[in-house]
């Protein structure tokens, strides 16, 4: 990844909150995906409000219904009404989600920050650290992790977090050398400024941006692996409405009744495209020379 040269930065006019949203809005897969995003804070936070049954309550004479008019998404194994338990589940994907990447930010911002300003054997203590974790598929580390820890929600959050760390890491380490021999910084030096001065005033805003481009499109890997565990029962357990637990009770009645199944793979679908495509017009739009675009002004 490529970032701007110090100057650039320090000059760089810094762009508000609606001048990025109106640029964002105006991109169809911008638009698309803030929606998709917005829908789901909206959901998690109005779900019980909302929900057209408790989503616990079993209805054992309608086990396994299609889509109808009492129950637009169908019932599953148990006779639980599928679009109250989907909705529900946005809720504990969010609340494994949302936590688990900002620690993942918080954690890999600190050791980024130290390895890159730092350096020595400081520097290649943390790479060997990110690589030995990295060297591992992230489920087959969460797996390992969860079968040390055990299954809870607290458990899948830290999991989750200690999984997607070395990859914010990277990203601040990489922004931090580049930056580290900077002009301004070496000017800060020799009026001697300490260095936790040059990190918090100079060095933090300059890496800050993409780590938060890298939470928007960490989300929905966290959610899918949540939801895998939660499949396999190593995570979020029932009659919790995980999106996990839904597809794996659904998969006990898949050929007689696909609904619970289907239903909840599309919602893992539409959940991943609109974090994504959120992230990537992010970042497009914040600074085009980190998606390589061509011909485009940060005035714009």
């Amino acid at each position: 990844m490529t970032i701007a040269s110090a100057p650039d930065l320090e000059t760089r006019p810094s762009a508000g909150v609606r001048p990025l949203l109106g640029r964002l809005v105006r991109r169809p897969a911008g638009a698309f995906g803030l929606a998709v995003v917005a829908a789901l804070v909206l959901v998690a936070v109005f779900a019980p409000y909302v929900v057209p049954y408790d989503g616990a309550v079993q209805d054992i004479p309608n086990r396994l219904q299609g889509p109808s008019g009492s129950h637009l998404l169908g019932t599953d194994g148990l006779g639980r009404d599928l679009l109250s338990r989907i909705l529900l589940g946005v809720r504990v994907e969010l609340a494994v989600a949302l936590p688990a990447v900002c620690a993942a930010l918080v954690l890999g911002l600190l050791l980024g920050l130290v390895a890159g300003y730092l350096g020595g054997w400081v520097d290649n203590a943390v790479v060997v650290f990110m690589d030995t974790i990295q060297a591992f598929p992230s489920v087959v580390l969460a797996l390992v992790l969860v079968a040390v820890l055990g299954p809870s929600l607290t458990n899948l959050v830290i999991v989750v977090a200690i999984t997607f760390a070395p990859q914010s890491a990277r990203v601040t380490r990489a922004s931090v050398l580049a930056l580290r021999q900077s002009p301004f910084i070496e000017a800060e030096r020799a009026l001697g400024a300490s260095t936790l001065r040059i990190i918090g005033v100079h060095v933090l805003p300059n890496v800050i941006a993409p780590l938060f481009i890298l939470l928007a499109m960490n989300i929905p890997s966290a959610i899918t692996v949540e939801a895998g565990l939660s499949f396999l029962g190593m995570g979020v357990q029932p009659p919790t409405p995980s999106w996990g637990v839904i597809l794996s009770d659904g998969f006990a009645d898949v050929y007689e009744a696909p609904w619970a199944v289907l239903w909840t793979a599309l919602a893992l679908v539409l959940t991943t495209i609109g974090f994504t495509t959120l992230g990537e017009t992010l970042r497009d739009v914040s600074d085009p020379r980190l998606s390589g675009a061509k011909g485009l002004r940060y005035d714009r």
